[in-house]
């Protein structure tokens, strides 16, 4: 009698744990991914899907999100922002995704903007930006112009003695907002403009550019040109006879990935510099771990890089907040996965990062980093040559002028465009 009593209850136990199983079935979750793999940013970009999927692989494994399984949906804005926003719009209204992990340049970036807003989307953008915005749609996971330009260029008067400036970029929105950043505050600490240029994004006809930087005379060269451009922007730098150890570069958007396309030739960017909140080389043990599972993942050759460590952290904590808004919950569902959950949970979310701990502004929703200035070495890495005590607050409207006058800004340069955020091809 009792074996058959003890045997009625295992068969109840385990009846009641299929059920239990069949409650805490997972539901898919699908996630946007929308990044360049074709055009001039595909040499950028493309890793930084790679980062965006490593992320969602650890947090499905790891059952990080219990009763949540992540699907990725991978789309390819071909380096054009009309294409992200056709892509954006795609993704939100079709695909039916929570969330999109995408972008890098500030073009992509405002024209997806709108899609967002007219769809309740939200954005987590993993890039170093101009500034002069505050989305609610957008989560901003790269730097404010106060946590990396800003900080470079006092470095490069102060630590260096640079007093005479060359600017150079891509003709789209974040050069351009960029260097009225820089002039500003060159022009509070008493420097000199000596000679600005842009060319159109993936251009090469980088020339007359370069005679000019030579006849100028600067003391540093502050780039702010985006892609594939970089590479011959050097290769006549160096061809001019302007060498580094006479008048250093210092780039806002070249990283390791940039530098590890060029091959052999990234040696012409040896001992210029590049501002970043991170560097495959810092030495924390949780960047150590992320290098090795990075490497792990796509081959022992690849390199991170500061939009490679924003977009993977950007995943962790868009999850945090889906956690948070679960707290109190059995078990975690689709409707906590939605933005509107989510950007009530996200205020002082934080995690640590590969490049240490960031948080969320709420104020804002962007990033306290870290900030860095590295040297490019010989392999194609960088040597850190000062960063930040702390993570630094995120200020995204630079103090030098009025919000208002960078909002007329931005307004003006958009209407020189025809409505767009970046210079017609030539």
């Amino acid at each position: 009698m009792t074996r058959i009593y003890l045997l009625s209850l295992l068969a109840t136990a385990i009846a009641l744990l299929a059920g239990c199983g069949e409650r805490q079935k997972e539901q898919t979750v699908k996630v946007g991914i929308l990044h360049s793999t074709t055009g001039t940013m595909a040499s950028s970009e493309e890793h930084v899907i790679d980062a965006v999927q490593l992320a969602i692989k650890e947090i499905n494994e790891s059952n990080y999100l219990p009763g949540i399984k992540l699907e990725a949906i991978v789309r390819d804005g071909h380096s054009n922002e009309t294409i992200f926003a056709q892509q954006a719009e795609d993704l939100l209204a079709r695909q039916g995704v929570a969330v999109i992990f995408g972008g890098w340049t500030s073009a992509s970036r405002k024209a997806m903007i709108p899609v967002l807003e007219k769809h309740d989307g939200l954005l987590f953008y993993p890039v170093q930006y101009e500034g002069a915005e505050s989305s609610p749609n957008v989560v901003y996971t790269g730097a404010a112009p106060n946590q990396q330009i800003i900080p470079a260029v006092y470095w490069a008067m102060k630590d260096k003695g640079a007093k005479r400036f060359y600017l150079v970029g891509s003709d789209y929105v974040f050069p351009r907002t960029a260097n009225e950043v820089i002039k500003d505050q060159i022009k509070a600490l008493g420097g000199e403009i000596v000679g600005e240029r842009y060319l159109p994004l993936g251009s090469e006809d980088v020339e007359e550019i370069v005679a000019n930087i030579k006849e100028s005379q600067p003391d540093f060269i502050l780039n702010t040109i985006n892609g594939d451009s970089n590479v011959a922007f050097f290769r006549a730098l160096r061809a001019a006879g302007i060498e580094s150890k006479d008048v250093p570069t210092m780039s806002f958007s070249v990283d390791e990935n940039l530098l590890k396309s060029m091959g052999m030739e990234k040696h012409l960017l040896t001992d210029d510099y590049a501002a970043w909140n991170y560097f495959q080389s810092v030495p924390t043990r949780e960047n150590r771990r992320f290098v090795d599972n990075f490497k792990k993942e796509y081959g022992e050759d690849s390199v991170t890089s500061d939009p490679v460590e924003a977009a993977y952290s950007a995943v962790y904590l868009w999850a945090e907040a889906v956690k948070k808004a679960a707290l109190d919950k059995e078990s975690i569902t689709v409707e906590m996965t939605q933005p509107n959950v989510v950007l009530d949970e996200l205020g002082n979310r934080s995690f640590q990062a590969p490049g240490g701990i960031v948080f969320i502004d709420p104020q804002n929703q962007h990033i306290y980093k870290t900030a860095r200035i590295g040297r490019i070495k010989q392999d194609g890495q960088f040597e850190v040559e000062w960063q930040s005590d702390a993570p630094v607050r995120p200020a995204p409207y630079p103090i030098f002028r009025p919000m208002e006058s960078w909002d007329e800004y931005l307004a003006m340069l958009k209407k020189g465009w025809n409505g767009q955020w970046s210079a017609p091809p030539e």
